[in-house]
């Protein structure tokens, strides 16, 4: 029986770890609402009053009244929209093709 137990805790921690994976992690920030509107959602947070703008949409589940002044703790994820790869200068120059500065001329034919 105890091995039963332990096959089925095993498994059970094994497809919770894979399942999880690829997902983004989620964060959290706690503030109040300084504006809102059916797009964003803008808080501040802590002494220094750092301001968070976090997109929502119709699929954000809001849970209470949600308006200017209330504290709410929003959890949200990040996902890249788009991704610009730049090329540094050095990688540039190592990757060109180089020219042969000393070129020899042809041998003429005897």
């Amino acid at each position: 029986m105890k091995t039963l137990l332990s096959i089925i805790a095993a498994s059970s921690l094994a497809l919770v770890s894979t399942g999880s994976a690829g997902a983004p992690s989620t964060y959290q920030v706690t503030g109040p609402v300084v504006e809102v509107s059916d797009t964003v959602i803008v808080l501040t947070k802590g002494a220094t009053k750092e301001r968070f703008e976090i997109a929502r949409n119709a699929d954000t589940k809001v849970t209470g009244e949600l308006k200017v002044g209330a504290k709410v703790t929003v959890m949200y994820s990040m996902t890249a929209t788009s991704v610009e790869v730049k090329v540094d200068k050095a990688d540039k120059a190592a990757k060109a093709p180089k020219a042969d500065k000393a070129a020899k001329p042809a041998a003429s034919p005897k």
